[in-house]
């Protein structure tokens, strides 16, 4: 196992202690998640973004924002944490981060895949 897989899965495990509630993009991110063991996962349904981080807002301080890693997936985060932040809420960006930065991973609901190719 890499340097990398060590800290992917570091990082899964500290997100199956936090008490951060992990908004994804879809159905197929959060099941992708609760294979791994995280609860705590918010799916953003349609509709407008000011609702759903409003409905966040009401039951959640601190927020993970994992929507996917490609062009449209960033845009979301962007207004998304933007709204979130507005709302008073705390964006742990450190998981994010790290997918951006050190994995070739582009979609949360490919997580699973990617770790076994690794391990």
């Amino acid at each position: 196992m890499d340097k990398y897989s060590e800290e992917l899965n570091s990082f899964i495990e500290k997100l199956k202690e936090s008490n951060k509630a992990i908004v994804v993009e879809g159905e197929k991110d959060k099941k992708a998640l609760e294979q791994l063991g995280i609860k705590k996962i918010i799916t953003l349904n349609k509709g407008p973004l000011f609702k759903i981080a409003e409905n966040i807002s009401k039951e959640h301080k601190d927020v993970i924002i994992l929507t996917d890693l490609d062009k449209k997936g960033k845009q979301l985060y962007g207004r998304l944490n933007s709204s979130l932040q507005r709302l008073g809420l705390r964006v742990d960006n450190s998981f994010r981060n790290f997918l951006l930065k050190k994995t070739k991973l582009s979609q949360i609901e490919g997580i699973n895949t990617y770790l076994n190719k690794r391990v």
